[in-house]
Order: C-alpha cells, then structure tokens, then sequence
C-alpha cells in the first residue's frame, strides 16, 4: 500500500498529537498525585513528584509552573510543622532541664565570664581538689568538660586514660594547650588540673556513662604514669554532666531549627507580596 506524502504527514501529526496529548496527561498525574500528597501531609512525596514533572516532563510548562507555585505551599506548611515539632520538643525539653538542674550548682564569674557553668552537686568543684580524680562541668551552651587533678606528683600528665574490669578503656586526646593546663605549687603540695573539652574530651565522659556502676581505673599520662580508682561520686558526677550536656545541645540545635524555618517562612511570605 502506498501513501501520498500529505497523508504521510497527516498521520504523522496525528501521532504527535497522540503523544503529546498522553505526555500532558502524564504529567497532570504527576501534579494531581503531588497535590493529594500535600494535603495529606506528606510532604517529601509532594516535592519528590514535583521535582519529576520537571525532569520527565521539561516541556509540560503549565504544570511545570503550577508545580512551583504549589512547592512554595509545601515549604510553607512543612516549615510550619517543623516549628510546631521544635515547640512541642522543647516544652518537653526544657520541663527535663528544670528537674535535672536541681542536681547542678550554676557559677558564673561577671567579670571575665560571658557564660556560666554547671558543676554537679554530688562531686562538689570547690572540694575537688582534695582528691586525686576527675571532675566534670557543663558550659551554659552545653559544652562539656572534664579536668583531670593531680596532686602531690609532678609528672606534666596531659592525657588522660579510663580503664574498667573488662579490659575496654578510652583516652583523651593529648592537651598541648598551655591554657587548658594549670599547675601550681602550695605550702603543702603541687597540683596538676588539665582541662579536656570538645575533641580532646574525645568521647570519654561517654565512656565512664557506660561504666557507671562498675569500677574504672583512671590512668594520669605524662612523662610516667599514675593510677588511681575513680570515686562513684565523681563517675555519677560524669554521668550528670554527661546527661546535661546532651539536654541542652539537643535544645540548641532544636533552637536553631525553629529559627531556620522562621527565616524561610519570612522569605516565602516575602515572595508573595
């Protein structure tokens, strides 16, 4: 059978139209199951299927268009339940903050201090210094902190080891910094304090956390070694900072998240004006 070169053409368009009409109707399909996602609050399927109109269907600019204006609503409405989320999350929060506290006495020196610090009750900071050990605090931002005292020995320890029964241990990294170190000399003994925080701190309080209730061996490193038992107060002590610590970076960080969502709120709403 053979075709004139018009009805070549006419049939031709005639599959064109066929395959764009179904092209069109694919991509409506895309938005439509976009929109049911959005309103059933499942915003991470409606961005997902928006993000494909314009992948599998760059030349479908209807819903291409429409499909930007219904991201913006999705935005909006999963920044606004992130900011609900962060609300509920931090009454809850801070209601725990306000019985652990009770377990912690706040100093704040006013004229070098911007932030104050937390030092657990049950290992008291002003008595710390009789004893060889380790003792713990809590900046007013959650950083944590342990410092190692040493008296009575000159060994220039700068490093830190936990040992418990079971043979697993866990170190500090070495200090180096001259102002995390303090070392100083009375009528009747010399002391050695290093301060470790952050990476330093290297996971340590963690470590005594887990082994709260078994004994733990503490190892001073410097230019020999020294043991001594860690006390139950001053690994409870830990244990407090430890628990401190993690309550407020967790409200920190839910802070900074209700704030980032209220910046983006304010730029969508700004678009729309």
């Amino acid at each position: 059978m053979r075709f004139s070169v018009q009805t070549t053409i006419l049939m031709l368009s005639a599959v064109l139209l066929c395959s764009c009409s179904g092209h069109n109707r694919n991509a409506k399909s895309y938005l439509s199951e976009a929109e049911t996602a959005y309103l059933e609050g499942n915003y991470q399927l409606a961005k997902l299927k928006i993000d494909s109109i314009k992948i599998l269907f760059p030349k479908s600019f209807d819903e291409i268009n429409l499909g930007f204006s219904l991201m913006q609503e999705v935005r909006m409405s999963e920044n606004k339940r992130n900011i609900q989320f962060c609300d509920s999350m931090l009454r809850e929060n801070y209601s725990n903050l306000n019985e652990m506290l009770s377990k912690f006495d706040f100093i704040r020196d006013d004229r070098y201090q911007e932030f104050g610090e937390y030092y657990p009750k049950i290992y008291p900071h002003n008595t710390s210094l009789n004893r060889n050990g380790l003792r713990s605090g809590v900046s007013e931002k959650g950083t944590l902190f342990i410092e190692s005292i040493l008296s009575g020995s000159t060994i220039k320890h700068n490093q830190i080891r936990a040992v418990s029964d079971d043979g697993s241990f866990s170190e500090t990294g070495v200090v180096t910094s001259d102002g995390l170190n303090y070392r100083f000399n009375t009528l009747e003994k010399t002391y050695e304090i290093v301060r470790y925080s952050g990476p330093d701190e290297n996971g340590l309080a963690q470590y005594i956390y887990t082994y709260r209730d078994k004994p733990v061996t503490i190892n001073f490193v410097g230019n020999r070694t020294i043991t001594t038992t860690l006390t139950n107060d001053a690994k409870q002590g830990i244990s407090h900072s430890f628990e401190l610590s993690n309550l407020l970076l967790s409200i920190e960080q839910l802070k900074l998240e209700k704030e980032k969502s209220e910046i983006l709120i304010r730029y969508l709403e700004s678009k729309k004006e």
